[in-house]
This record gives structure tokens, sequence and C-alpha cells, in this order.
């Protein structure tokens, strides 16, 4: 592995007494002290420091299952990471083909005020999602985030099982990214398809394995390109609805009176436009995927305690601002019943190109349809970034092969990376119609998969905070807490696992069956349960009770680790 085999010194060979107090199963074996303060002088205690170089090694570079951040994480990782580049990751990974050509889509099936409505219910959760996160990684910034949280605060298993669903989904899910803009080059040129796979592979892999403070760069350069993207189709719509371009009238809220602001799906009467909105709200969850994915990196983020706090909350209320602004102008720039709202997977679709179009300005759908071009290619990025991660800290644990922790002497997993850039090459299965059928069934194997990390956000969150209150932490002690997370993260919870369930009804409505959906919307689950299941049997896994979470533990961990953090930023 590179990075050296030597012992850290200095601030940075401070070690939390955690590490020789958990077994396997995360079970604390300390005494009852229920001192939280800590002198960092007396962190690194003599019997720490009498390890042999050997026993360090062994016991800091997996860890045993309870180990919180391990020695192989502060010595192979750099912390290039900081709060605008985390800010920018999450919002790259939610800004992308689902705002620029989705919202049409959602005013088609729900009407504007069912799509408004469905997108705000989904703003909510994504709030709930990213302040449960944020008051987790704050205290535990580790590599693979929630997945990590999910050994230490529910099951081993339960980590092992959503750590791999992360890396399966993520496996396929770049691939899947290099097709579409494929696609979406097909709007300008005939050229062949080839061609642009093998360049998007090499810009992937060559920003994939080049420092993370690069990968932060090239992430907040795209970033803002949708960002100011974002605004501009923003403000543009507002003109055009005013009738502040020349020669075209004033749209206002024409068609929220006619066709009408509801649009009855499936069903007649008050419960076809209830099952419209609900529809929207099930499909606007896949837009607002990767959210959570900020903090997969918290080992290579700088000053991670306040830095990961402020990233989620920045980017819950961009996101969410964007999206309702945007939904917002959709639903009163276009008519609900508009056939150009459906077909093409290009700009053409997009209805900001729609009304652009309509109103005379013909450079729109390029301006659009290359930025969605980047919006795709970040997204593939973003994807690289979470699923190496998670790779890695599932093999600190010992649940993936240990060969994925080999890193380079800049700090980045790159057999993880080299891993992905095998699975890249399904790209070219778009090139044939009846592989490519199979390409998406893929894909669609874990497209439930966002919804099962959000509810395992809330549910280590829920775990934190009773486990304090079991323990008699205060909420205070929290490097980032708020009142009114713990009845958000109950509530969250609750409406992740009723659309998990009812994400495919459409499916069981009279002649609605489609295999294609059933598999997208459940399958899923199944697999996450199996492989959950193996692990637990394999290694005799126990769920964690309350009281045996060494909390006092982390949280000595984290006021060492924030002190270093200030020590580190004096030089």
């Amino acid at each position: 592995m590179s990075g050296g085999r030597h012992r850290p010194r200095g601030l940075a060979d401070l070690r939390s007494p955690l590490l020789k107090f958990v077994d396997n199963q995360g079970s604390y074996k300390g005494d009852d002290d229920d001192d939280m303060g800590l002198d960092v002088e007396s962190a690194a205690s003599p019997a720490v420091e009498s390890l042999p170089h050997g026993d360090w090694d062994r016991d800091q570079d997996q860890g045993a299952v309870g180990d919180v951040v391990t020695a192989a994480e502060q010595r192979d990782l750099k912390r290039g990471l900081a709060e605008r580049h985390l800010s920018m990751l999450g919002i790259a990974g939610a800004i992308g083909t689902g705002l620029f050509l989705g919202l049409g889509g959602a005013v088609q099936t729900g009407g504007p005020a069912g799509a408004l409505l469905g997108y705000a219910t989904i703003g909510l959760i994504v709030c709930a999602v990213q302040f449960a996160l944020g008051e987790v990684a704050a205290l535990l910034p580790v590599t693979g985030a929630f997945v990590r949280h999910a050994e230490l605060l529910v099951d081993p298993a339960w980590g092992f099982a959503i750590g791999w669903n992360l890396v399966y989904g993520n496996l396929l899910s770049i691939p899947s990214e290099i097709t579409a803009i494929c696609v979406l080059f097909e709007f300008w040129t005939d050229l062949n398809p080839s061609v642009f796979i093998i360049v998007f592979i090499v810009l992937t892999v060559a920003v994939g394995i080049s420092f993370v403070r690069v990968f932060g760069e090239v992430e907040f350069f795209f970033a803002s390109l949708k960002i100011l993207l974002v605004v501009f189709l923003i403000i543009l719509g507002l003109v055009i609805d005013l009738g502040g371009v020349p020669g075209t009238p004033r749209i206002g809220f024409r068609y929220w009176n006619n066709p009408g602001p509801w649009v009855e799906y499936i069903a007649t009467g008050n419960w076809g436009r209830f099952l419209g909105y609900w529809s929207v709200m099930t499909s606007a969850v896949f837009s607002f995927a990767g959210v959570e994915s900020l903090a997969m990196a918290a080992a290579e983020t700088k000053n991670p305690q306040k830095a990961i706090p402020k990233a989620c909350r920045n980017v819950f209320i961009r996101i969410v601002i964007f999206y309702i602004l945007a939904i917002l102008i959709v639903g009163m720039l276009v008519a609900s019943n508009d056939d150009r709202l459906t077909g093409s997977d290009t700009a053409a679709q997009s209805p900001f190109v729609i009304a652009a179009s309509a109103a005379g300005l013909p450079a729109i759908p390029s301006v659009v349809n290359a930025v969605v071009i980047t919006s795709a290619w970040s997204s593939s990025n973003q994807s690289l970034l979470a699923g190496t991660r998670v790779l890695y800290g599932l093999a600190l644990k010992k649940q993936a092969p240990q060969i994925f922790l080999r890193t380079t002497s800049w700090g980045v997993p790159y057999m993880c990376v080299l891993l992905y850039t095998v699975f890249m090459f399904l790209s070219f299965m778009s090139l044939s119609n009846g592989a490519m059928t199979v390409f998406w069934w893929l894909v669609d194997l874990t497209a439930a998969g966002v919804l099962v990390s959000w509810a395992s956000i809330l549910f280590n969150h829920i775990r934190l905070r009773l486990a304090m209150k079991r323990q008699g932490i205060p909420v205070s002690k929290l490097p980032w807490s708020n009142s009114w997370t713990l009845h958000s993260s109950y509530i969250a919870l609750f409406m992740c696992i009723l659309i998990l369930f009812t994400g495919g009804f459409t499916v069981f409505t009279k002649g609605n069956w489609d295999p294609s959906s059933f598999v997208s919307s459940y399958l899923d689950i199944p697999l996450v349960i199996t492989a959950f299941l193996i692990w637990k049997f394999m290694k005799k896994t126990k769920f964690v009770s309350l009281d045996e979470i060494p909390l006092r533990e982390v949280f000595e961990q984290s006021q060492v680790s924030q002190q270093r953090a200030v020590a580190e930023s004096q030089y």
C-alpha cells in the first residue's frame, strides 16, 4: 500500500481509546467514567504509546468492526476537500438531467399543482435526511459515511448490505451516465457514439485518479455551471411567462386555469388527482438522488466537524429552492397536456426549451443540451467518488477484498478506481439494442437504492440520539445539532419506507402491468435483505444495543479530531 508504513507522529499520532475498547461487534468494554472532557496531551495514553509497530498496523489499518476512524484513513487518505467542495458535490449529484429534462414529465403526470406539491414534499424529506446526515457525520467523519455509521450504530451486517448496494449502484450509474451523454450528442451530430464513450471514460478516470483536491475543483466548476444555468433558466422562464420577450404574449397562470392545476392519473376525481401527486413524488425522489453523497469522503475533508454540517445545510437550501422555483416556473410555461413533453431524451424534451422555442429563441436548445451533457458527466464523477470511497470503507472493515485498500502516494484508492474503470466499458452495450436492454435491466436492479440509503441515514440518526439519551449524554455535546431533527427523522423514515413500498403502484393497476417497472421499483428490497442475512449468518453479527454503542469514546475522538484540525490550520 502506498503512503508508507511508518507510524504517524505529533498531533496525527493522537489515538482514541475507542480502538482498544471495542470488539468485533462494536461492544463497549471501557470503564464507566462519565467525564466527557478530554485533554489533548492525555489522549495518547501510555498504553497506546507502548503498542508495537506491528500491532498498530494490524489493529488500526483495517480495525475491528466497531472502530471509528482507522489509522489507514488518517495515514493514506489526504484531506484535500473544503466545505465549498462538499457543497458542490451534493449539488452536482442532485442537479442533473432530472431537473433539466424531467420536470415536464412531472407536470404532465400531476399537473402544475401536483408537481409543485410532490417536489415540495420530497424537499422536506431531503431536509430531514441532510440534517440527520450532518449531525451523525460531523461526529463520525469516516470514509463511506452512513455505511460505516450503520456498522457502529445498527449492525455490521446492515453496513455490509447497504455498502455493497451502493457499490453496485454506482458501478452501473457511471456507464448509464456515459450512455446518456451519447444520446445527448445525437442532438448535434451523427458521429459514432463509441468516440464519445472512449473520450468520457478517459476524462472520468483522469479526474478520479488525480488528487482529491483536483476532483473537488472540477466538480466545483461544473456544479457552478449547473447553478448558473438553473438561475438563467428560471429568470428566462419568468421573463417569457410575463411577456418580456418581444412578440410573445403574457402567459401568467393561464395553464393553471386551462387545462387546470391537477391531472387525473389512472383513476378519476380526487383519487385520480391524488395518484397524480403521489406518482410525481415517487419520481421526484430520484431527481434529488445524490445529495447524500457529500459526506462519503469525510476522511478527505478538512475540518469535517464544521465543513460537513455547513455543506449539508447549504446543499439542502440551494437544491430545494432551485427545484421548487424551477417546477413552479415550468408549471406556468407549459400545459400539462402538451405532447412535446414526452418523446426524445434530448434537450428538445426540456420544458424550458419548449417555451424558449415558442418565444423565438433558437439558441436555447443547444445551450441546454451542452450543460445537460456536462451535468451527466459531473454526476458520473460524483458516482465515482462515492462508489470508490464506500468500497474502500468496506475493505477497511474486511467486508471487501483487502486489495482495495491500496492507495496512491497522493491518497487515492487506485484499485477501487480501477474496478470502476472496468465497469465503465459497459457503456459499449449501448451500441447494441439487445445488449442495451440487458444493461438497463441491470441498472434497474438498484433503482430504489436511494430510498434505502435515505432510510439508513435517518435510522442511524435515530439510533444515535436514542443511544445518547440512554447513556445520559446531552445533545449539546454533538458538534452540530438541532432540537427538531429527531422528530423529523422519524417522520421522514416513515415516508421513505412508505414511498419505497408504494413507488411502483402503477404496475398493480388494471392494464398497467410492466415487468421492467416492477423490477426497478421493488427488486432492490430483497437484494439488500439477502446481503444483510448472508453477512449476518456468516459472521454471526448482532444488533448493537443502545447501551453497547461506545459513544463516550466516539465523543472523545471527535474532540481530539477537532483540536487536531485547529492545530493544523495554524500551520
